[in-house]
């Protein structure tokens, strides 16, 4: 039972929110096991499809098979019919896939993002299985933090633009509280017009510097 606890105390942060013309997607980039810093440019956020993508929180193989896994599902599907999987489809598909594995589970904690005819959805879905919609979500070690800046910062109708500063504030804010946050930011953003779009990291550098103007108290990541 200890290994298994020390598997699960894997830190991270990641997040993602609803907005009026699609979602938002974002992590940091720090691996650590136990006390130690183990990778700082770690890739925890994965295109599922032109109109979803994957965030991991967790053990970091699990993560990488689940991507890889529901990714292939998701293109079967849209080979098969000519056309995209919806969102709470795949998040039905990735309870199943969880659920199945109930008695040697994944240590993951996972967020869903995309767009379909239905809209933007974000969900969060525990190793267990359990999947919950929401106009924002969290994952990881540093997700209290981040909890208390979307309660305070969202605000229903926002638009994508505005979505990416918000979740680099997010992050930043995490990264200050959260000692296994850190070291860079990745964003992704997906619209109905444009699906999925990852956000260069000169840009981010850029949307960092502009929320620090307004946050002056932030400190370095």
């Amino acid at each position: 039972m200890d290994e298994i606890d020390d598997m699960k105390k894997k830190g991270t942060t990641t997040v993602g929110i609803v907005c009026d013309d699609g979602v938002v997607l974002a992590t940091e980039k720090r691996a650590t096991k136990g006390r130690m810093i183990a990778h700082k440019d770690t890739k925890k956020l994965f295109r599922i499809g032109d109109n979803m993508a994957l965030t991991i929180s967790g053990l970091v193989g699990d993560g990488q098979a689940i991507s890889r896994f529901l990714s292939s599902e998701v293109e079967l599907y849209r080979l098969k019919r000519n056309k995209d999987m919806t969102v709470k489809a795949a998040s039905t598909l990735l309870s199943n896939i969880l659920l199945g594995r109930r008695m040697m589970p994944y240590f993951v904690g996972l967020l869903l993002g995309g767009v379909d005819d239905n809209g933007g959805k974000v969900y969060s879905l525990d190793m267990a299985g359990g999947a919950i919609s929401d106009d924002y979500v969290s994952e990881g070690s540093g997700s209290p933090f981040v909890y208390g800046v979307l309660d305070d910062h969202y605000e229903d109708g926002m638009d994508v633009d505005a979505g990416v500063d918000l979740v680099i504030l997010c992050l930043l804010v995490s990264s200050s509280r959260d000692s296994a946050s850190g070291d860079g930011i990745k964003v992704v953003k997906i619209t109905e017009e444009e699906g999925f779009e990852e956000i260069d990291d000169e840009e981010v550098e850029r949307r960092i510097s502009k929320v620090r103007e307004k946050k002056k108290n932030l400190p370095p990541l």
